[in-house]
């Protein structure tokens, strides 16, 4: 009986770690998933002409899209150790090619589909506005991956997490 209920234990140990090692963090997530939708602006800006727009927009979030794309080389390089830089350009480029997919689904109606997208990130005052948007329209993150705040907390034992609640 020792020997199962150590098995048991050993497992849940193990599918823990499995899990805090596949979580993303909140400011990591948030950094893809604005890799995300200034991945989509760059398609529509390509399919649509919409340099101008675009440019603005780059402008506009100049310093919260450098420091999002720190935290993404970050990400990677963490993860995948010295293919981080060779995983995260697979990984925009896998995000480039999704989207120009859905433009070449959408056909003559993709534009107009998204021709309120940049009057929406324009109107957009902050970083927190804009992880906040992007949050709501990207797909950046692939679905694998949950949040490391979730799995710590969903990974203890419901004694912990009830010691946790007390404090």
């Amino acid at each position: 009986m020792r020997l199962v209920l150590s098995g048991l234990v050993a497992a849940g140990l193990l599918s823990s770690q499995m899990a805090a090692a596949a979580c993303i963090s909140s400011s990591d997530r948030e950094a893809l998933d604005v890799a995300g939708l200034k991945t989509n602006l760059m398609i529509v800006t390509l399919t649509c002409k919409t340099d101008d727009q675009y440019n603005a927009f780059i402008n506009k979030f100049k310093t919260e899209l450098n420091g999002d794309e720190r935290t993404e080389h970050t990400y990677f390089e963490h993860k995948y150790g010295r293919s981080g830089q060779k995983q995260q350009d697979e990984y925009m480029t896998q995000l480039a090619n999704t989207k120009a997919d859905a433009s070449q689904h959408d056909g003559s109606r993709f534009c107009a589909h998204n021709e309120d997208i940049f009057s929406e990130v324009m109107a957009l005052r902050n970083a927190t506005e804009l992880r906040e948007y992007a949050a709501g329209r990207a797909t950046a993150v692939p679905a694998s991956y949950t949040s490391c705040e979730n799995t710590s907390a969903s990974t203890r034992s419901p004694a912990a997490r009830h010691t946790t609640r007390r404090r």
